[in-house]
């Protein structure tokens, strides 16, 4: 499968809950609700690990990517991620930065090589 890179850098390919989603193991979607609820303070139900990745449209997303509005702007800009974006760097990307600093590389390393 090739890599699937969310409009905010993350590579939904990567992902433990799209992976859990696309082998439809029950046991991986428990480990990741149990990991994440613990990670995040929330809590998250193995039901709700379905994630066919930020990119699809109309299938199954995890609950945040819903309101995601990293993922509503890429969406409305008709960009592949935001590193094709005219205003790449903008609040709401930089905010997530912090939250995952991983992220941004994946974001430059796109830009450098377009």
């Amino acid at each position: 499968m090739d890599k699937m890179i969310a409009y905010c850098g993350l590579i939904c390919t990567e992902c433990p809950g799209f992976i859990a989603t696309q082998e439809n193991d029950d046991a991986k979607r428990k480990e990741v609700a149990e990991a994440w609820s613990k990670e995040y303070k929330i809590s998250i139900k193995p039901e709700e690990i379905n994630c066919d990745g930020c990119k699809t449209e109309g299938k199954r997303l995890l609950n945040y990517c819903n309101v995601c509005e990293i993922r509503k702007c890429g969406q409305q800009k008709l960009v592949e991620n935001c590193a094709y974006c005219d205003e790449y760097g903008c609040e709401k990307l930089t905010s997530f930065f912090a939250f995952a600093p991983h992220v941004k590389e994946t974001l430059e390393g796109i830009r450098k090589s377009k």
